[in-house]
């Protein structure tokens, strides 16, 4: 059974900083593409982030320039650098495998207020 665990969140003031981490048991993250989600309440969750095996990322628009996603392979971790956080970014934020889900883990809860 793979188990990823994220942790980071918290509460901040818009303007404000946040890194999540990701981490995953049962299940090395070296060789795949990882993503960041969000979802907030009322919304389908959205991919937020990926970076590949090698470190080629991609962002969706609303977040380029203030997000950075990286990772580490040899912690067998993945983090989310959250910069100029603004209130339309709360939500609860999920790692996965891009390319094939495994269970959802509990996600970790980002709130910016104005």
């Amino acid at each position: 059974q793979v188990q990823l665990v994220e942790s980071g969140g918290g509460l901040v003031q818009a303007g404000g900083s946040l890194r999540l981490s990701c981490a995953a048991s049962g299940r090395s993250f070296s060789d795949n593409v990882m993503g960041w989600y969000r979802q907030a309440p009322g919304k389908q969750r959205e991919l937020v982030a990926t970076i590949t095996s090698i470190g080629i990322t991609n962002y969706a628009e609303f977040v380029k320039g203030r997000f950075t996603i990286s990772r580490d392979n040899a912690k067998n971790a993945v983090y989310l650098q959250m910069n100029n956080l603004k209130p339309d970014d709360t939500a609860v934020y999920y790692c996965n495998f891009l390319l094939y889900h495994v269970p959802w883990g509990q996600g970790t809860q980002v709130t910016v207020s104005s």
